[in-house]
């Protein structure tokens, strides 16, 4: 889980958030959770033994980018993937106004707005550990630099404690002229656009998906032996092939080209051949059945 502290007011936006991401692997992942977020595991390392104790393989990178400038609103967005969708909880935050979006793959399930204060987003325990120290070194007559400046090494601080936080951290700032009712209208607007960028992205995800699904579909279906079809007219080394009634081609881009029974455009170099020779794959081989002479084509060959 993620730490982001974010300011809003009438100064503007700033917001700082670590780079961590943490992916479990194995069915006893919720053990190792617990105790990673009440704090009882302070290190990497004491993570990776924990881990290795639990039989949950993990892994740790330092490279996501959870907070971007969308319009003039900074967004900040922490996300937990689940078997079958994701969840994401995000920030958009501008001068004079916020709103909080809970998400489930692209469709909203809450949304609320504010006007200033200071938006803690993470686990428990860092959560706890950034209001302490945040009390301690912030205040409200500093510039948004200078927040940004404090909530880094806040950050970097609850690092050494958790290693649900990472080293790294990103800080943007962000203060457009906006009073609070302005702020809000861009908010809405902002927000309702970035929705339909994600929307579109996930129907992306999904079309590319099912593309590649059918792709290793159709992969497991190409022909490395047997029959293929006859041959129906020969125009130098040109041969036209009608297919037989359990094979069909497509092109490189798995795109459809000829169905059962239809016919396709091979080439050989053999005098020996004739209409009405059976065409066949041999060890993977295009080839004539009567004399193995090759043939050659731009297409793929595959079963129903």
């Amino acid at each position: 889980m993620s730490l982001i502290i974010a300011y809003v007011g009438k100064k503007g936006c700033v917001m700082a958030s670590d780079k961590r991401r943490i992916a479990y692997f194995g069915n006893n992942r919720q053990a190792l959770e617990d105790e990673l977020y009440n704090g009882s595991i302070t290190t990497d390392e004491e993570l990776y033994k924990r881990s290795k104790e639990l039989d949950v393989p993990i892994k740790i990178s330092d490279d996501a980018d959870k907070l971007r400038i969308v319009g003039n609103t900074i967004r900040g967005e922490v996300t937990t993937k689940g078997t079958h969708e994701t969840k994401r909880k995000r920030i958009y935050g501008t001068t004079n106004g916020y709103q909080i979006v809970e998400l489930i793959g692209s469709e909203t399930k809450s949304r609320q707005s504010g006007e200033k204060g200071i938006i803690l987003f993470g686990n428990d325990f860092a959560k706890k550990q950034a209001e302490n120290l945040i009390q301690k070194r912030w205040k409200a007559s500093h510039s948004l630099r200078l927040m940004g400046d404090i909530f880094g090494e806040i950050l970097s601080v609850i690092a050494q404690k958790t290693p649900t936080i990472g080293k790294e951290h990103d800080v943007l700032i962000q203060q457009p002229k906006f009073d609070p009712f302005e702020a809000q209208k861009h908010l809405n607007i902002t927000i309702d656009a970035d929705i339909k960028v994600l929307n579109k992205y996930r129907q992306q995800l999904t079309e590319e998906l099912i593309q590649k699904n059918r792709e290793i579909e159709l992969a497991n279906k190409i022909i490395n032996d047997g029959p293929i079809g006859n041959v129906i007219s020969i125009d130098g080394k040109m041969v036209e092939v009608k297919l037989n009634d359990k094979t069909q081609a497509f092109n490189f881009n798995w795109k459809p080209l000829a169905g059962p029974n239809q016919n396709v455009i091979m080439f050989s170099d053999s005098d020996d051949i004739e209409t009405g020779d059976k065409v066949v794959i041999k060890n993977e081989v295009l080839c004539l059945k009567k004399n193995s002479s090759p043939l050659s084509c731009n297409i793929i060959l595959c079963s129903l």
